[in-house]
Order: C-alpha cells, then structure tokens, then sequence
C-alpha cells in the first residue's frame, strides 16, 4: 500500500522531531485513500521548508536522534527526506502554525491486488480454524459435525457454522432455503485464501 522504506523513514522523523513540549505526541490516521503521519511545532527555528524538503536536519530532540543512531535507526541527518522524496512527491508535506503532517497517498490499483485480499487471521477463531482445516468439499452440518466429532447441534451452530458464515468464509449452497434438508456448506474464495493463510502460519509454526 505504502512504500516501506519511505513509511519507515516518515515514522522515525515523527518520533525524533516532534516537538513533546506540551506533551502532544504524533499521531497516525489511516483512511479510505490514504495514511497520514502529524507530528506536533513547527519546523525548527532557522530551517525553512525548502532546506527540510531537500534534506537539511535540525534535530529538536538530540537525545532521541543519539538513541536511533546508537540502535542503528538512523544513519547520517538529513538522509531519511531523500528516501521518502524518491518515491513521493514533496506536496505528500503540509505544514501549518503548529503541526507538520505527511499523507501517503495508498498504492493505485492496491486494493484490487491479490495482496488486499489476504484477511487477517488473528481474528479467526480457534472453532472456525478447526472447521475450515477440516473442510473437504461442500457438505452438510451433520457431515461436518463428524468430522470434527462434534455432537451439540445447537454449539456447533453458534460456535463454528454462524461466525464461519458471518465473516464470509463459509456459504450455504441453497441461501434461499436456509432450512433445507438438502442445505450443505462450502468455503467461499474467501475461505479458501484463509484456510492457505493459516496452512501457512501453521506450517511455519
């Protein structure tokens, strides 16, 4: 979405250059189209923008900077903007009275990427897991209940069926039949980039 390396760069200036006087400390906002990075005073006194935007350093905070280079965050002042300004143009800047914000704008066509389209799956449950790492084909709630050697219908539903359906990794063959005897179960495409997201952390672990 975001160039790594310039976003890097963005998040180590905000921390070593944030004026933390009044103790406000940066702030990050993610949005539909965008990231933003605001870090709190404006540019240090003797630095104009033309000098910042070309790579000129003024560090507010020397004993933050002396830290991030002993850790080997940083290298010499001034390199972080030339990295960011190789990928970005110098408008991804605002400034104002008092805050200094940086917008990166998300990656044209990113969201249509089959990398947009990997779900989180820390926020897969432990009985949704087993029930996708169970799945074989589209089958019924009996046949996977079996499978799991499960035998509370009504447990299996809230637990593993009904939150695996809610978040859009299982679907129902006959949606408009929702009681149907023939109804059975079968994992969406969704379901399927999940179930090789957790094959994949499983295997790793």
């Amino acid at each position: 979405m975001i160039d790594p390396v310039a976003l890097r760069e963005a998040l180590i200036n905000v921390i070593v250059h944030n004026d933390y006087t009044r103790e406000v400390t940066p702030v990050v906002e993610i949005f539909a189209d965008h990231l933003s990075i605001t870090s709190y005073g404006r540019l240090v006194s003797g630095l104009s923008r033309k000098e910042f935007l070309a790579g000129r350093s003024m560090p507010r905070n020397r004993e933050i900077m002396r830290v991030f280079r002993d850790l080997g965050l940083v290298e010499h002042l001034g390199s972080g903007m030339s990295r960011i300004l190789s990928h970005y143009p110098a408008d991804i800047f605002s400034f104002s009275e008092h805050f200094l914000e940086v917008s990166f704008p998300f990656a044209q066509g990113y969201f249509d990427s089959p990398e947009a389209q990997t779900y989180p799956v820390t926020e897969v449950t432990t009985e949704v897991k087993k029930l996708l790492f169970s799945y074989s084909q589209p089958a019924s709630k009996k046949t996977l209940m079996a499978q799991l050697n499960h035998h509370n219908d009504e447990h299996f539903r809230k637990t593993y069926l009904v939150p695996a359906i809610k978040v859009g990794l299982l679907e129902m063959t006959l949606p408009d039949k929702p009681k149907s005897w023939l109804q059975q179960y079968r994992l969406t495409e969704k379901g399927e980039r999940v179930k090789r997201q957790l094959a994949g952390v499983r295997d790793a672990g």
